[in-house]
């Protein structure tokens, strides 16, 4: 570890100012400058715990940063209380008042210190779970707040009782610290090596100041407490603590993987916070010893929270809704597409070949025009493609069918459809079509297969690839539109792709009705592209890798 980091430094500072605030109270009198002293040292204190942890914060980065830059934030409040005191003490050497608008301060010092813990740094959880465990969060900072304004604040200002407010904020001050120790010590409980050293000082530093809060609080309604005395230095002492907890904690990062269902305890505290709310409202109108004007302001606080938080809740479920569509459409379209080429697959091809067949079927009923009233189905085959996996492996394998898949793809019109039917096979779906046009297609496939050499490593290797191409119109009878089944016009393309490959390969055969005849398609010089096709079943060369 650095020893000239800057945690380091704000210990050894920390421990100064210490040692400066103990030689104070040993030395000088109960006084102005001893109240002087304590109060600004003390203020130094917490300046330097907010800064380790800042300083942590700026050489951070995602989930650590929120951790450090929390904990500055829960500093920076305690800071501002510990400001009020000197302007009370040193400035205008008066007495604090018991019940004073500071105090919030220390509470609400908390909330931060306990999100950035509830964090749960030493993980790493999705960014969704991030996002549910804000809300979380948010829900149970509300319910703390409310009871806050509901037993301190309702003391304070609604019905002024100075017992009472000591007495509640006391109690939910010492709360706040034991949960916060306790959750710390379950992390301490699940981590190891650095992380568990950091969980445990600074579990330990969290109990250290929560006794010194409450011995000095106690202090203080007892009226047993001057500024200076040995409680000070106690609680003074717990602060030097954070910057060490800090330096414990400077370069950690996640180790540890988020698990199935991480979160969901948050989540149900805040579930739990949310219906503990019409609970307290009616345990404070039945109440019969809580003053009437006290009971009423409970209600309406309670009333209150319980807008806002079933206004986060609604805000919550309409990003969940959000998501949850999202996240159907993706699943929605990987249940579509093929992973390796990002064609679409049979799954896809299912789904909409009935629209596909019930649009051509309806063009030619109503006379549509001959141009773009018909569906041509295209099988294609990679020449010979074992070879390749063979002689180069099976990642050469792939990419040289993802090249054929982007080359075939150019060579299309957008609403023609390509589609990964199982290997080196694609079924092109050509729609909205002439038949008589349909070779035009079949001879562009092939010189996009063929014209180019495929890259087969990383040192310039290339290799000429053909392809074989079978196809057939739909319908199959233009006069007689339902007589064949889209599927049996499949079939015959497929059995003009046999027909293509078992008479050399490297070309392309349309099935046409018995009307017709069949006719063969092939290319010579694929690789050059002004080199024309001949329809009269003239073989093309034959390349090998």
């Amino acid at each position: 570890m650095n020893q000239h980091s800057p945690p380091r430094r704000y210990l050894v500072a920390a421990l100064l100012l210490l040692a400066v605030q103990a030689l104070a109270s040993a030395l000088l009198a109960p006084g102005f400058a001893r109240t002087a002293v304590t109060d600004i040292s003390g203020a130094l204190l917490m300046l330097a715990a907010l800064l380790a942890f800042a300083t942590n914060g700026y050489a951070s980065s995602g989930r650590m940063r929120w951790l450090w830059a929390l904990q500055a934030a829960g500093w920076a409040l305690w800071l501002a209380d510990q400001a009020v005191w000197i302007m009370f003490d040193v400035v205008w050497r008066q007495k604090m008042p018991a019940m004073q608008f500071a105090d919030a301060l220390l509470f609400l010092a908390g909330a931060p210190m306990f999100a950035g813990v509830l964090l749960r740094p030493h993980r790493e959880p999705s960014e969704r779970s991030a996002r549910l465990g804000a809300a979380d969060f948010l829900l149970l900072l509300l319910w703390w707040l409310f009871l806050y304004i509901s037993f301190v604040v309702c003391w304070q200002y609604i019905v002024p009782n100075e017992d009472a407010y000591n007495r509640n904020f006391d109690l939910l001050a010492t709360a706040e610290n034991m949960l916060l120790t306790c959750i710390l010590a379950v992390f301490w409980w699940q981590t190891s090596g650095r992380w568990k050293k950091f969980y445990g000082l600074f579990s330990g530093a969290v109990a250290c100041n929560a006794v010194a809060f409450y011995l000095i609080n106690r202090a203080i309604e007892q009226n047993v407490y001057f500024t200076g005395d040995w409680h000070d230095l106690f609680y003074s002492a717990s602060f030097a603590v954070y910057p060490a907890v800090a330096l414990a904690g400077e370069g950690l990062s996640p180790t540890q993987k988020a698990e199935s269902g991480d979160g969901s305890w948050l989540a149900n505290w805040a579930m739990i916070a949310v219906l503990s709310l019409p609970v307290i409202a009616c345990w404070a109108l039945l109440d019969p010893r809580l003053p009437r004007l006290a009971a009423h302001f409970r209600v309406l606080v309670a009333l209150a929270t319980m807008f806002l938080m079933v206004l986060l809740l609604f805000i919550q479920h309409q990003r969940l809704n959000r998501e949850l569509r999202h996240t159907n459409v993706v699943l929605h379209e990987a249940s579509l597409t093929d992973p390796l080429t990002g064609l679409r697959n049979r799954r896809y091809f299912s789904a909409t070949i009935d629209a596909d067949v019930s649009q051509a079927l309806r063009a030619h009923a109503d006379g549509h025009d001959l141009h773009i009233r018909d569906l041509v189905f295209y099988l294609i085959d990679a020449d010979d493609f074992k070879e390749v996996n063979d002689r180069y492996g099976h990642d050469v394998g792939d990419r040289v069918l993802v090249e054929m898949t982007r080359r075939v793809s150019s060579s299309i019109r957008d609403s023609d459809v390509l589609v990964r039917w199982g290997g080196e096979e694609f079924l092109l779906i050509s729609r909205h079509t002439d038949r008589r046009e349909a070779e035009l297609l079949a001879k562009r496939v092939l010189a996009a297969v063929a014209d180019m050499p495929f890259n087969v490593d990383e040192e310039g290797g290339t290799i000429y690839r053909n392809c074989s191409v079978g196809w057939a119109a739909f319908p199959w009878f233009p006069d007689n539109p339902r007589a064949i089944s889209y599927r049996e016009v499949l079939t015959l393309a497929d059995r003009g792709l046999h027909q293509a490959k078992v008479s050399g390969k490297n070309r392309a055969v349309g099935m046409l009705p018995p009307t017709g005849k069949v006719i063969p398609i092939s290319v010579e010089g694929l690789h050059a592209a002004r080199m024309q096709v001949d329809v009269l079943a003239v073989s093309g060369p034959s390349r090998q890798p």
